[in-house]
């Protein structure tokens, strides 16, 4: 897949059995900020550790500052308490596309793009505007979503050089339109949603063919201030068959990194398999195995301070769908 999914992955193969312990990588990069600094931090530890991840990059402008209008709900207050925004993202992320002029991310950046897939790892759209897409997406028509969707893929094959094989939606937010609309984009698989098994998402016009690969485990920014050990709580979610595990490069490769790490020593030394999400699609395809299908609906899990998109029957999560 060219420069958009890197060279074949170095990590060990996905088994296609359900009783070996996959855990999927995927790296969202929300800023500016996290593409400038974090992801060289993540790609130096990567590296070192022989591991090939998936990036998930949001293509357009910074937006972060515009976050502050969900200051009024108190859950988006206690999770800025519990995670120290100031020290994750710093002052000029958190005043940027307000006070500080907003910056392109990912189109703005395009050796770094290039430089993350020439290292083996799988690079992919994380939506345009991160925040206007979150803030959004629950009032966007198909002609908006569809707008939205051409200017990041746009953007992502002007940068890399090829056209994205997979999409992850900023937020864990989309829709039935916006899964419909994407489902024409001839993608390998969606990262859309949280959720308990890849599966394929139902609408009321029927089955979708893109599937999704939900994150299943709480990410790290959910646990901290909630969770004395971090590394291990993280660990004991692993479960057997296929994990998705979502950091993002603000915090892992950020302020949080050495935990991170730690995390990863778990993981090794339990024996797991990591693995590019592109490969774990690829597995899980080959395998010819009827994959679940479920509808994508509004659910809310700890730690998060919105609605999240959840495939319906994961409950496991601790969280309630609508």
């Amino acid at each position: 897949m060219g420069h958009a999914s890197g060279a074949p992955s170095g990590n060990a193969p996905v088994s296609d059995s359900t009783d070996r312990t996959t855990v999927g990588l995927r790296v969202d990069v929300d800023t500016r900020r996290g593409l400038d600094e974090g992801v060289p931090r993540l790609l130096e530890l990567f590296r070192r550790l022989g591991i090939r991840a998936s990036f998930f990059v949001t293509m357009g402008p910074d937006h972060s500052g515009r976050a502050i209008r969900r200051a009024l709900r108190p859950s988006f207050l206690a999770k800025m308490w519990r995670t120290n925004p100031f020290k994750l993202y710093g002052i000029r992320t958190l005043l940027s596309g307000t006070l500080v002029p907003a910056r392109l991310v990912g189109a703005g950046a395009p050796a770094m793009l290039r430089q993350i897939a020439d290292e083996g790892h799988e690079i992919a759209p994380h939506g345009w505007d991160h925040v206007g897409w979150q803030d959004r997406i629950h009032r966007l028509d198909q002609p908006a979503i569809r707008a939205d969707l051409d200017l990041a893929a746009r953007s992502f094959a002007a940068a890399v050089g090829v056209a994205p094989s997979a999409s992850a939606a900023p937020g864990w937010r989309t829709s039935p339109v916006a899964l419909a609309v994407q489902d024409g984009r001839g993608l390998l698989y969606a990262s859309d949603t949280r959720g308990e098994t890849p599966f394929r998402p139902s609408i009321s016009d029927g089955m979708l063919e893109t599937i999704q690969l939900p994150t299943t485990m709480p990410t790290m920014d959910e646990v901290m201030g909630r969770i004395a050990d971090v590394p291990a709580a993280l660990a004991q979610a692993v479960r057997p068959g296929i994990n998705i595990f979502t950091l993002h490069a603000e915090v892992e490769g950020g302020a949080h990194l050495k935990i991170f790490e730690a995390f990863l020593a778990e993981l090794v030394k339990s024996r797991a398999r990591l693995a590019r999400l592109d490969d774990v699609a690829a597995s899980v395809i080959a395998s010819g195995e009827a994959l679940p299908v479920a509808r994508v609906v509004r659910g809310w899990i700890g730690g998060r301070s919105d609605w999240i998109a959840l495939q319906e029957m994961a409950r496991a999560q601790g969280g309630r769908a609508s």
